[in-house]
């Protein structure tokens, strides 16, 4: 990443040196008649000579096709020579653009479709204006294709858990690309992921059926503890015999305090028992 940015860099000082290089006897004359002219008719001049931009613009001046300095001029007042200079305003606030929906393949062969949102601004007017014919278009056509790239080395599990590590994916790889365009892209976000209905549908089953196996085992672990805790409890009863009476009680109390018509009355084994022998 730091070679492309060095290489980047480079070929940016490249066009601009040549771009600075010497306009030329018939240049340098043109010039000096366009200054000469705009002094003798300074009254007139001054309202074709003076411009101005805002605050979030700057101002790119070509003086007979070529680049005059290696900064946008601005903001405020800057002059021009009539005739020889032109100039290109850029806008330097951030910029946001939804990315269309793409139909996406998958590494495990799934069909997906995938949005997102892309948020840049210009970083370098010069570049931005004489390394790229519009630097927004192709801002917008690289999101796209970066978006396929990124998502086409991803399962469908890694979709849709793990967004902020394939956003950040995109942002650095859409940055260095646009890093010679002049470009700064701030921030990439993955809006929705569209799967198949048929795909909606089995994983759905899936899960609906993972949850019905976790209620099973958590049924049965209930069962389990409530074995051990009546397990317990006979063994407690079992050594006092009083407390089998006390248990006899407090079910006919909570039976009879539900006003039913029926009453059942727990006969003790230990009072049949003789019967039973004879």
């Amino acid at each position: 990443m730091e070679s492309n940015m060095e290489r980047g860099t480079q070929s940016k000082q490249n066009l601009i040196s040549e771009n600075n290089g010497s306009l030329g006897c018939f240049g340098w004359f043109l010039v000096i008649t366009s200054a000469f002219f705009s002094i003798l008719l300074f009254p007139i001049s001054i309202f074709v000579s003076i411009k101005i931009v805002k605050e979030y613009e700057r101002a790119v001046i070509f003086r007979l096709g070529r680049i005059t300095a290696r900064k946008g001029k601005g903001p405020g007042i800057f002059f021009i020579l009539p005739c020889t200079d032109t100039f290109v305003k850029v806008d330097l606030r951030t910029i946001s653009f939804n990315i269309p929906p793409q139909e996406i393949l998958t590494k495990d062969s799934v069909t997906i479709s995938v949005d997102g949102v892309v948020y840049f601004r210009v970083n370098d007017p010069v570049a931005s204006v004489a390394n790229v014919t519009d630097a927004d278009y192709s801002t917008r056509l690289l999101a796209q294709t970066t978006l396929r790239n990124v998502l086409g080395t991803k399962n469908l599990s890694e979709v849709l858990s793990d967004r902020e590590g394939i956003s950040q994916s995109m942002q650095m790889t859409l940055d260095e690309a646009t890093e010679s365009w002049g470009i700064k892209v701030e921030r990439v976000e993955i809006k929705d992921v569209k799967l198949p209905l048929q795909l909606q549908r089995a994983m759905a089953a899936e899960a609906e059926a993972a949850r019905e196996a976790r209620a099973k085992v958590i049924a049965a672990e209930g069962e389990m503890n409530a074995s051990r805790a009546l397990k317990e409890a006979s063994l407690v009863i079992s050594e006092s015999p009083s407390a089998l009476q006390l248990r006899y009680l407090q079910t006919l109390c909570t039976i009879a305090g539900e006003k039913n018509s029926t009453v059942i009355f727990p006969l003790p084994m230990d009072i049949i028992s003789p019967f039973i022998k004879k």
